[in-house]
């Protein structure tokens, strides 16, 4: 293969791709008769107009445009001549720079142009129009693209895309290069989207041995995180060994070496004992027997209330016209009575009932009363139910800043600030993380009373730990279980077949009520047409609502009714393109004004702003994982887009962050936790055997507030309630809270 190599000035840049570099451009100037003015094309980050750049490719000779360069190879340089000189500052690479002033500058200094922008630019101040501030300015500018064109140059080989460059510029500065070049693997660590093997393609290319500690090191990590990713908090021993090694493709022998000073260095765990050894990222073990020894030391409170709130009960009762039965009683007393309670039950078990009750009992007796759930809608939920404020636990325990060096949250309130109230009441609480629960009961001061509310058959967290239903077999922590179906509860199909579902009976299919219907399908094509039909007309009009207010549920994310290929089909429905309509396209995901969609990532330093009447009347930070909005504005020029989320907050994206954001027209499941929708439709039909699944089932139906609409086959139905298939997580709070309580 023959490759021909030629140096010139980039005259004119066609095309350019500032997703993946990729880019169309015409050099001039080669000194080659043959190729003096040359179209060249293939991935070159980051470049501009007027640049020197030395190229190597290979020549071909396309049927519409003719001999043109497919460059596989390049150098960038600062321009070398006047001519260079001028229609590189003349393309507007720096602000305050145009044509004109292009001109004066390389007139007034000659070849010495780029160094004296670079290395004294306040002599720019010698030319009429270039005050002092604006002079420095620009060669502050020109000395941090100098530094952006060498990373991006750098990384850019290795497959980086010109986005993450920014990122990764913005974390290491001008230590940039010397970071990558020393340890790659860093990336993985300290930049979210660049993962492990990415930063191990670097290493290879880099010369960094297979069995080197930096890349056992990373191995062992990434793993754990996968692990945690995946709701472990902890791998065996035995099995991160084998991953790991599978991995990196090496024996055993290193890794288990690397382990050992891993722990001593605290960066992992190794709990040993003689039946077992569990490895931890270091922050899970102590989250873990953090959690374990906060819930003893509030749950040990002497309260001896027992007794004391029959007559309340009674009063309270006759006073709103209701009648309390005996599992609610229960609970209200116990909650009255200890310093950790836990309530569980499934829908229309009259949970929102008894916490209306405690709220009320208690502000009777001049205490205070804090109401929280893990997502804003949970929130949004239960402030609606109780008429009390509520707010998110973010949001309660206040977000500050990610901490540099492990990319997690810090919170204002903690132990030395704890939140100030009698009364803690989580709802959703299947939803809590290991993580999360370890940041809220830090901000809880000892003789708080915290009341846990959840339905313990829901899907558990997204993230590390299975919080909930570990608590609740640890059986050291009092726990009223919710078992009865309340009178009107009883008039709700969706109720019903839900509870069906929860004991592993089949829901009757045959019968259609007024809140739940089975549409018989068994053909993939045939599902996603009368997905469209009942979304934007005939649920709409049996409701009178918006086909927005109406969510598809599916539980994966791929194959032909996985959430990509559904959110296409129904946002070419509902919002499709128009000329009055901003698009940007993201991959294989276009965005367009107009569009519904969901924060995918928790982002903890995104800035939000309450906006009513064009005036500001609150603003924060904290965009989460699962947040729901709609893009009303989308600027291409600018390169930002404007999403409104659930309770108006207005936050602007650049197009960089446009990857923590999809369509949510569909969504699995699995981000439907914690949310309610007037309308469910689940389209069930076949997926892979982990994911069909009862408690699956389960959440997508107890997601519905007015209507749920499964289509699809029985069979699908069936299988999912007999599958009672539950991933076994890796995790020791139940023990650590057994073991805390003999101390």
């Amino acid at each position: 293969m023959d490759y021909t190599e030629v140096s010139g000035i980039v005259e004119s840049i066609t095309f350019y791709n500032k997703e993946n570099g990729y880019c169309v451009f015409t050099i001039a100037g080669t000194g080659n008769d043959e190729y003096d003015e040359l179209t060249c094309v293939g991935t070159v980050p980051s470049i501009a107009q007027g640049e020197s750049i030395s190229l190597k490719g290979i020549m071909v000779n396309h049927s519409t445009y003719g001999m043109q360069l497919n460059v596989e190879s390049y150098e960038k340089t600062a321009p070398k001549t006047e001519k260079a000189m001028e229609l590189y500052l003349a393309s507007g690479v720096l602000k305050g720079i145009g044509p004109k002033t292009a001109a004066k500058i390389v007139k007034k200094f000659g070849i010495k142009t780029m160094d004296i922008i670079e290395n004294e630019p306040e002599r720019l101040a010698e030319l009429r129009g270039i005050t002092l501030e604006k002079a420095i300015s620009i060669g502050q500018t020109f000395r941090e693209q100098a530094q952006h064109r060498g990373l991006r140059m750098f990384i850019g080989q290795y497959g980086i895309t010109p986005t993450y460059a920014i990122k990764v510029h913005q974390k290491y500065k001008d230590k940039a290069i010397d970071v990558i070049s020393r340890n790659p693997y860093s990336l993985a660590d300290d930049i979210i989207g660049i993962g492990f093997k990415i930063a191990d393609n670097i290493a290879a290319k880099i010369g960094i041995a297979p069995d080197s500690a930096f890349r056992i090191k990373a191995g062992i990590r990434y793993c754990l995180n996968v692990a945690a990713n995946n709701g472990n908090v902890y791998l065996p021993m035995e099995m991160l060994v084998r991953k790991v090694s599978e991995l990196l493709n090496i024996s055993p022998e290193p890794i288990s070496n690397e382990m050992t000073g891993m722990h001593i260095e605290n960066y992992i765990w190794i709990d040993r004992t003689p039946q077992y050894e569990n490895v931890y990222l270091n922050y899970f073990y102590y989250a873990e027997s953090y959690v374990a020894r906060k819930l003893i030391e509030l749950a040990d409170m002497e309260l001896d209330n027992t007794g004391l709130y029959d007559d309340k009960i009674d009063a309270l009762a006759y006073s709103q016209g209701i009648t309390f039965a005996q599992e609610q009683r229960q609970a209200i007393i116990e909650a009255m009575s200890n310093g950790v309670l836990v309530i569980t039950g499934g829908p229309g078990t009259g949970k929102t009932t008894i916490i209306n009750a405690i709220i009320q009992l208690s502000e009777a007796e001049g205490m205070e009363v804090t109401l929280a759930a893990p997502t804003g809608r949970a929130a949004k939920r239960m402030e609606e139910a109780t008429g009390h404020n509520a707010q998110t636990i973010h949001r309660l325990l206040g977000v500050t800043f990610l901490n540099e060096d492990s990319n997690r949250q810090t919170f204002c309130k903690n132990e030395e600030e704890p939140i100030e109230t009698d009364i803690l009441i989580i709802d959703e609480s299947s939803m809590i993380d290991i993580m999360l629960m370890q940041a809220l009961l830090k901000a809880v001061a000892i003789g708080t009373r915290v009341i846990i509310v959840g339905d313990s058959n829901q899907l558990p967290s997204v993230g590390a730990g299975n919080v909930l239903k570990d608590i609740i077999t640890s059986g050291e922590i009092k726990v009223v279980q919710l078992t009865e179906i309340f009178r009107q509860a009883q008039k709700s199909d969706i109720i019903i077949n839900a509870h069906k579902i929860n004991k592993g009976e089949h829901p009757n299919l045959s019968k259609n009520g007024s809140d739940f219907f089975f549409m018989k399908r068994y053909n993939q094509n045939e599902i996603c047409s009368l997905l469209v039909s009942l979304v934007t007309t005939r649920l709409p009009k049996y409701l009178n609502c918006k086909p927005t207010d109406i969510q598809v549920l599916t539980p994966m994310r791929k194959q032909g009714l996985g959430v990509a290929s559904v959110n296409a089909i129904l946002q070419q429905a509902i919002n499709p393109p128009a000329h009055n309509k901003a698009e940007k396209v993201l991959k294989n995901v276009t965005f367009r004004e107009g569009d519904k969609v969901m924060q995918i990532k928790n982002d903890y330093e995104m800035e939000w702003k309450l906006i009513r009447n064009n005036i500001v009347t609150d603003k924060g930070t904290g965009i989460y994982n699962g947040d729901e909005g709609f893009i009303t504005y989308i600027d291409n020029d600018s390169k930002f887009m404007e999403v409104v989320f659930d309770e108006n907050k207005v936050v602007h994206y650049d197009f960089a962050q446009l990857d923590k954001l999809e369509l949510s027209y569909a969504v699995t499941i699995h981000k439907s936790q914690g949310s309610e929708y007037r309308a469910v439709i689940l389209p069930l039909l076949n997926g892979p055997e982990m994911l069909m699944t009862r408690n699956l089932l389960y959440t997508g139906l107890t997601r519905a507030k007015n209507l749920a609409v499964i289509v699809g086959s029985p069979e699908t139905v069936y299988h999912m309630v007999d599958n009672n298939r539950e991933i076994e997580r890796f995790t020791t709070l139940s023990k650590k809270i057994k073991e805390f309580a003999k101390l």
